[in-house]
């Protein structure tokens, strides 16, 4: 334990310098869609990881499909990533892993940090995830500066399109996970400090409907109402929720109109559906596709369908030896946390998808994410810096029977 005690003392000596850097990172605008401002982010996360060692490279992703409000697909970008890879030749490897980008675009009113009560931080990304990426980064510190560091490996990346569901760093995601033996991800913990172990899958869905523009007086019968058709869609959309099961349809926008005196011929939906299991996106996929065929159907309609579930669930058991793991380490530092379910989604469903065992909760406490009260408490990026790095020295201790080093 004087090893472990050595580099956790090491850690809590970084306070200073951890809260520093926070309000430096989050003061640059790094939402999904600034390429500009994710490159000077990039740059700065290349310079404070490149102490770590190992190979470093920047990670250029393809673009993705988006429906536009036209109606029309079109090809949108997402900025550069960083792949990190330390020990690669090692038996038992780490995949570690958050992203770069917020919610928070350039022109968002919320941009810079401020104190807001004693040891608490309000800003753009303290908690999600800016603050995971110190966390991160001082616990790899803190395993490289021990004895054991060297007995395992693990691969790092930081990616700048999670916050819309990483459709570009997916594939790097499944192929990194499937060449590892366990996941640390950090997201923030629950504003309690309680972390995740399972989760809902999550899609994100849009729908292009269209119908016939007429003059709406003279012509009104020859018109095909893309937003009265849209008005059927929407109610049965409604329908498909059903809190018991745990599934959920949210419509978040919807596009279309002008002029009172033109019959609208084009509107476009888009939605987020939230599910349990496997089984409830087979259905539901199922479901919407009926339900658009049916406007499509329609005379002087169509009705198409883009979008797919991003983010399958994510079993709570699949970690259990591992969250039995991080419990001893809370335990000994004396962190308190328990275990919650949650419908939000992550990095980590993407992991688990393939197999590999994580916890994804591992960023400091924090609350009111992806709003412009957005938090984070000071004092636990010390404290989840510790309980990361002794994670991963007992890892590399052997400390555990799966971990076979």
């Amino acid at each position: 334990m004087s090893e472990y005690k050595a580099q956790l003392d090491w850690v809590a000596e970084q306070d200073a310098e951890m809260r520093r850097l926070l309000v430096a990172w989050c003061d640059v605008n790094s939402g999904t869609g600034n390429l500009d401002g994710l490159g000077v982010m990039r740059e700065k996360l290349c310079e404070a990881f490149g102490s770590l060692g190992g190979a470093m490279e920047v990670v250029r992703f393809d673009g993705y499909d988006v429906v536009g409000d036209d109606g029309e697909m079109r090809r949108a970008e997402v900025g550069e990533g960083i792949r990190i890879r330390v020990r690669k030749e090692a038996k038992f490897k780490v995949f570690l892993c958050i992203h770069m980008d917020t919610v928070y675009g350039v022109d968002h009113s919320f941009q810079k940090c401020e104190m807001i009560g004693e040891g608490v931080l309000r800003g753009p990304g303290v908690a999600d995830a800016k603050g995971g990426l110190l966390v991160m980064l001082y616990a790899l510190l803190a395993l490289e500066r021990s004895s054991m560091g060297k007995n395992i490996g693990y691969e790092v990346l930081i990616n700048p399109d999670e916050e819309i569901g990483s459709p570009c760093s997916t594939a790097l995601i499944h192929e990194i996970a499937k060449g590892c033996d366990v996941g640390m991800l950090f997201e923030p913990s629950l504003p309690n400090g309680d972390l995740v172990k399972a989760r809902k899958g999550s899609g994100n869905f849009q729908v292009v409907l269209r119908g016939k523009a007429a003059h709406a007086g003279r012509a009104y019968h020859e018109g095909r109402n893309a937003i009265y058709a849209l008005g059927d869609l929407l109610n049965e959309l409604d329908k498909l929720n059903d809190l018991e099961t745990g599934v959920t349809v949210n419509v978040g926008q919807v596009v279309g109109g002008g002029a009172v005196n033109i019959v609208p011929d084009l509107v476009v939906l888009r939605f987020n559906v939230r599910v349990k299991t496997v089984g409830q996106m087979d259905e539901i996929m199922g479901k919407l596709e009926g339900l658009v065929g049916e406007i499509d159907g329609r005379e002087g309609y169509t009705c198409s369908l883009y979008g797919k579930f991003f983010s399958p669930p994510k079993d709570g058991d699949m970690a259990k030896d591992f969250q039995y793991l991080i419990e001893e380490a809370g335990d000994e530092l004396d962190i308190d946390f328990a275990w919650q379910s949650t419908g939000g989604v992550c990095d980590g469903n993407k992991m688990a998808a393939v197999g590999l065992a994580n916890v994804d909760t591992l960023g400091p406490v924090g609350g009111d994410i992806h709003s412009d009260d957005e938090y984070v408490n000071l004092d636990s990026l010390v404290e989840r810096a510790q309980l990361s790095a002794l994670i991963l020295m007992k890892l590399a201790d052997g400390a555990v029977p799966w971990a076979t080093i």
